[in-house]
């Protein structure tokens, strides 16, 4: 193996581009405001309100990100999303995707 690879995790830490692992346990108590429409644990309580348990954690990252930034409308999920942190929506999407469909 190459020599420089070993150098990659310093480099990307001094560039301040280092990964943050999310924080499922954070994100459990944030989808407290979430369960009205997709059930405590992922298991929305109407089909018109998708399952969010199991689903792929860079999926649902992307959705949260869009709809905060309002490039994916849905009026119902703004006022859930404004005060929501970065962190927040990561922490939200590993929850989610570690529960069991």
């Amino acid at each position: 193996m190459q020599k420089w690879v070993y150098l990659l995790p310093l480099l990307a830490l001094l560039s301040g581009q280092h990964a943050r692992a999310a924080d499922v346990d954070a994100g459990k108590a944030k989808a407290v405001l979430c369960a009205g429409c997709h059930g405590p644990e992922g298991k929305a309580v109407a089909p018109i309100f998708p399952h969010l348990a199991g689903q792929n954690e860079a999926y649902l990252l992307k959705q949260l990100k869009a709809f905060k930034a309002g490039t994916r409308q849905e009026p119902t999920m703004v006022p859930f999303l404004a005060a929501l942190t970065e962190a927040d929506l990561e922490n939200l999407a590993a929850y989610y995707a570690n529960l069991k469909q």
